[in-house]
């Protein structure tokens, strides 16, 4: 039977059981394994044998540094958006070739109603300055489209403009009204050390990375910072890279639950190729929403995933990129 893809596109949202999961990764599978010529050699060249792949585990995921040296994109699609990674001085960024911008913001919204509800109950504040300063970033891209979704005349982005945000919150406490800020992690230190608030009414959210601003700290530490400085018990995080469309979040303590368009496996550290659904390792991830790129994407970040499904982040490979949206480790 043919691959009806926009079928497939309708059901990735409509997940109600780890069987429609796997399902669908298998669908995934095969279309890019004939319509990606990259991921195609790639398996190819690892000697897979696709009639054999009957369960995710079976699957072979591609380095997410692929990004960074071949256009990976199916036969017969092009562009709308084309997303680029922050990278260290002299390193090569990704490069995310987005054939369908619409099925993005569609992942992106769904992940963010299942965790935290409608983008219009939230003023939604973007404090992510190193992202405005160049052009390409898929995290300012999302966050753009909750500002605009929010329809709320206070949400917006403050690059460095603390005392701005600063008034923004106050107003917001003084008003009750509910507010998200979201920040990459140098910025909220900043702004942390500038004012003191108690955010009653907000979630602070961090998105990782010092971006080389300042220097690197473990995640309880950040949080333990922030929580004192912002008058919050829990400090919220953002998962997600530029190579994918979903996203996972944790609402506290590192602890990351992943959207429905989104799994998150564990390899063994000294054979790539083996998979487990739980337990501690190297973490691969699969996102059903990157159909017309490449799903299953072995990461470079270290941690557990556990039998629920969710997953905690302890660090990298030390041979691995500094990555700019998720810097942090526990």
């Amino acid at each position: 039977m043919p691959f009806d893809i926009d079928k497939y596109c309708n059901e990735i949202f409509s997940i109600r059981t780890a069987a429609d999961f796997e399902r669908l990764s298998l669908q995934a599978f095969y279309f890019q394994y004939m319509n990606n010529p990259v991921y195609h050699e790639y398996c190819d060249l690892l000697g897979i044998d696709v009639g054999a792949i009957n369960y995710i585990t079976d699957i072979p995921f591609m380095p997410v540094e692929f990004f960074k040296t071949h256009k990976l994109l199916c036969d017969g699609r092009e562009a709308e958006v084309v997303f680029t990674s922050s990278s260290t001085t002299g390193a090569v960024p990704s490069s995310h070739y987005v054939a369908d911008a619409d099925l993005y913001r569609k992942a992106f919204t769904a992940g963010f109603r299942q965790f935290y509800g409608e983008p219009s109950d939230f003023c939604i504040l973007g404090l992510l300055p190193a992202y405005l300063e160049r052009s390409g970033s898929s995290l300012v891209y999302m966050v753009d489209e909750l500002v605009k979704m929010s329809g709320n005349s206070n949400s917006g982005f403050f690059l460095h403009n603390h005392d701005d945000l600063y008034n923004t919150i106050c107003h917001l406490e003084a008003t009750s009204k509910k507010y998200i800020l979201i920040g990459v992690s140098f910025a909220l230190l900043d702004f942390a050390e500038k004012y003191h608030l108690q955010m009653k009414n907000g979630i602070v959210m961090e998105t990782g990375g010092m971006k080389g601003r300042r220097k690197e700290m473990v995640r309880s530490e950040l949080h333990s910072i922030l929580k004192d400085a912002f008058g919050v018990d829990n400090i919220h995080s953002e998962y997600g890279m530029t190579e994918l469309l979903s996203q996972a979040y944790s609402q506290g303590e590192g602890l990351y639950s992943c959207s429905a368009t989104m799994k998150v496996l564990v390899r063994e550290t000294n054979d790539p190729l083996t998979l487990h659904k739980w337990g501690s390792g190297a973490l691969n991830i699969v996102d059903l929403a990157n159909i017309y790129s490449c799903s299953f994407l072995q990461t470079s970040d270290l941690g557990q995933v556990f039998d629920d499904g969710t997953f905690s982040v302890s660090g990298r490979f030390d041979s691995a990129d500094v990555r700019g949206c998720n810097l942090m480790v526990l």
